[in-house]
């Protein structure tokens, strides 16, 4: 069945935002922060990003004003979806003194209705995964569930990819497939429109939109097919769980370890992470304590520490375990890689380790990434 798609002027966005907001949603988009794209509240469409582009390579993302009235001209900023639902510190319970000794007080986040605009394929991959092991299963983690409550996603197909994009090779992008209320792609004057759930066809009955033209269409087909092709990133072929667990002692991942420096930014940026610890907060009293989750990292070293001996003590090890869980047995908890492609972990890399190229080097055979800066 082919979806009906819309066109929207770039004039009327505002009034899109004023339709979700209508419907009771707290809009989170996309804003310039600190030099780079990061999503936050908001309510006129003058906080948007307009006429931003990226420049993104391993260790190093600029952003400049090209001129335009684009929305999202960018590729990816360094916060995904995770940070909205995945809180990267929260407190879990409370424990405090009663006569008959301690009562314990769960604290559950607020439930909250909001619409976060802007949303790439490759987050919503991601966000997919993250329900997986958040929502499935046998243990559903109620904080999480709590927070993901009342979503509606106003994804945006990419029309452009930076140099550290591969979500091609990992199957997620850059064209929003599912798992959004609304689908945009942005052309000069304005988006092609697809809707995707009942509560996305809701919301745009109230905008009246005319149908796209075959011209439209062609052209934003065009914009995405773009995005695409020019990726010059990818992962090797084939099943890479078997590829890397058949090279765990190559001689790459003593040359990465070399370079990494233990930092845990990969994992921080990286929008399916979820190693977290958990802490105990006790007053200066005695009298009570909160137990809070904090994001962690298999980089770090107390993750690798257990009934005293520290199982990962070397950065080899602890790249090693990252990049084999990532693209190795992640399948074997989820079903799936726990890779979409974004290229976060390389762009905000402090000393620019490639991934791609790291997974290229270990698994070796049919490689088939090319870079500008040489192949492999």
């Amino acid at each position: 069945m082919v979806a009906e798609l819309f066109f929207l002027p770039r004039e009327r966005f505002q009034f899109l935002l004023s339709c979700i907001s209508n419907q009771g949603y707290q809009c989170i988009g996309p804003q310039l922060r600190d030099g780079a794209v990061l999503y936050d509240t908001f309510t006129s469409i003058d906080a948007l990003p307009i006429g931003i582009r990226d420049t993104q390579k391993p260790g190093e993302y600029r952003v400049q004003q090209n001129g335009d009235q684009r929305f999202f001209a960018w590729a990816n900023g360094p916060q995904a979806l995770k940070p909205l639902f995945f809180a990267p510190e929260e407190s879990m319970w409370r424990a405090h003194r009663s006569d008959n000794g301690f009562v314990v007080e769960g604290l559950l986040p607020e439930a909250k209705s909001i619409a976060v605009i802007g949303v790439r394929a490759c987050d919503l991959a991601a966000l997919k995964i993250q329900d997986r092991i958040f929502l499935q299963g046998d243990y559903i983690d109620p904080y999480y569930a709590r927070r993901r409550e009342s979503l509606l996603i106003v994804g945006v197909n990419c029309t452009h990819s930076a140099s550290t994009c591969f979500c091609v090779s990992a199957g997620d992008g850059p064209k929003c497939n599912s798992g959004f209320d609304i689908a945009l792609t942005e052309l000069g004057d304005g988006f092609v429109v697809q809707i995707g759930s009942d509560v996305g066809a809701i919301i745009l009955a109230e905008l009246n939109l005319c149908h796209a033209t075959s011209e439209q269409i062609a052209a934003a087909n065009l914009a995405v097919e773009h995005a695409a092709t020019s990726q010059t990133r990818s992962l090797p072929s084939g099943d890479l769980r078997q590829a890397l667990f058949a090279n765990l002692n190559h001689e790459r991942w003593e040359n990465v370890a070399e370079r990494c420096l233990s930092c845990g930014n990969c994992t921080q940026v990286c929008p399916t992470c979820f190693c977290h610890a958990e802490v105990e907060i006790p007053a200066l009293d005695g009298n009570s304590s909160i137990h809070t989750r904090q994001w962690d990292s298999c980089f770090s070293e107390g993750h690798g520490y257990i009934h005293g001996m520290q199982t990962r003590p070397e950065i080899i090890h602890r790249y090693r375990q990252w990049l084999t869980h990532k693209l190795g047995s992640w399948h074997d908890q989820f079903g799936t890689s726990g890779c979409v492609g974004c290229g976060r972990c390389m762009t905000w890399c402090p000393v620019g380790i490639d991934m791609v190229e790291e997974v290229n080097a270990i698994c070796g055979g049919d490689l088939f990434w090319q870079s500008g800066e040489g192949a492999l």
